[in-house]
């Protein structure tokens, strides 16, 4: 007599399964989260566009829905569609598998909305349009402000699906162990754990392997000047700092000459190219019938009258024109006197 099969203990209990490691790039998650509320925005707008009855917000909530359980169904077999497609395209020349994770959760997206657009949302035209665009972003943001789609709901979805569909495993860690105790163990060394940003103020949270490129463009990194100055800012503040106050900005000599100079040397430049600068605001104040020598010796003399120095401490043309002509008059006042 034939003895019935008897499942093992074991099998049934999933004992001899592997346990993944669950870690994977922050970053690359976060991204990833970033494009699925504006997918979801364009869904519902196309799909309303037209309609009296409904408007976006009235259908976001069953479309959400809708739209992640169809890229997480896609996202389970992509690897599996994915290498047999390769497969059965191996002598095709230039036939590749899609890598990128973005793109194809991107080409999920698109798949599930063109299934969802009426008759106005498949016009290829409207697709194309700025009202649309503006329709679709101003759905973003009302999303956004009502806190319809949390951003850490989003990444929770974005790390399934960034599992599910990176091939080449660049942005999570493929390691498994057969318990806990060894996959503890790779945990507290995996390249991809993450870790918080220690820049003071930031609240990114980034895979070991990414810190020092995160910190290469962290807005709050604290740096020194990028122009010399002594002081220290947050990198998202340089540029504003090196335009607009830093005393190391270059500049041009407001009177013309071809001087180039930082902004904290502008007085010493001022005083020490006083007489060509005179001699230029004299020439257009004097275009007729005063010679070069003339204008030169006229310099010398507003030199020697200007006993408070306002002519040094004029930084530009016109309070130096305004000085020049005030000790002008005081000087021929004093003459007819």
């Amino acid at each position: 007599m034939d003895v019935p099969a008897v499942a093992d203990p074991g099998t049934e209990r999933g004992e001899g399964a592997l346990i993944q490691c669950p870690y994977c790039d922050s970053e690359a998650m976060h991204k990833l989260a970033q494009i699925l509320l504006p997918g979801l925005a364009a869904v519902c707008v196309d799909g309303t566009t037209g309609d009296p009855f409904r408007s976006p917000s009235a259908v976001a909530v069953d479309l959400r829905k809708e739209m992640v359980d169809y890229i997480t169904q896609r996202s389970d077999s992509f690897i599996a569609d994915a290498l047999i497609e390769s497969e059965a395209n191996q002598d095709a020349p230039g036939a590749e598998v899609p890598d990128d994770p973005f793109e194809t959760v991107s080409v999920f997206m698109d798949d599930f909305a063109s299934t969802k657009r009426n008759i106005i949302g498949h016009v290829s035209g409207w697709l194309l349009t700025d009202s649309r665009d503006d329709k679709i972003d101003d759905f973003v943001q009302e999303m956004e402000a009502t806190k319809f789609w949390p951003l850490e709901r989003r990444e929770a979805v974005a790390e399934l699906l960034l599992k599910n569909v990176d091939l080449k495993t660049r942005f999570h860690c493929p390691e498994k162990y057969e318990n806990e105790e060894r996959l503890e163990d790779h945990k507290a060394q995996c390249s991809f754990r993450p870790v918080a940003c220690a820049n003071d103020g930031c609240r990114a949270k980034v895979s070991v392997r990414c810190v020092k490129d995160h910190d290469a463009a962290c807005v709050y990194k604290l740096l020194q000047c990028e122009q010399g100055c002594d002081k220290r800012l947050l990198r998202r503040d340089m540029d504003r700092h090196c335009v607009t106050v830093c005393p190391m900005r270059p500049m041009k000599c407001p009177f013309g000459c071809d001087s180039s100079f930082p902004d904290r040397d502008l007085e010493r430049h001022c005083a020490e190219f006083l007489q060509p600068h005179l001699l230029m605001v004299l020439k257009a104040i004097h275009k007729k019938g005063r010679s070069e020598q003339d204008l030169k010796d006229l310099a010398q003399k507003l030199e020697k009258f200007d006993g408070d120095g306002k002519l040094a401490k004029a930084l530009d043309a016109r309070p130096l024109t305004n000085v020049v002509k005030d000790l002008e008059a005081k000087m021929k006042g004093g003459q007819s006197s």
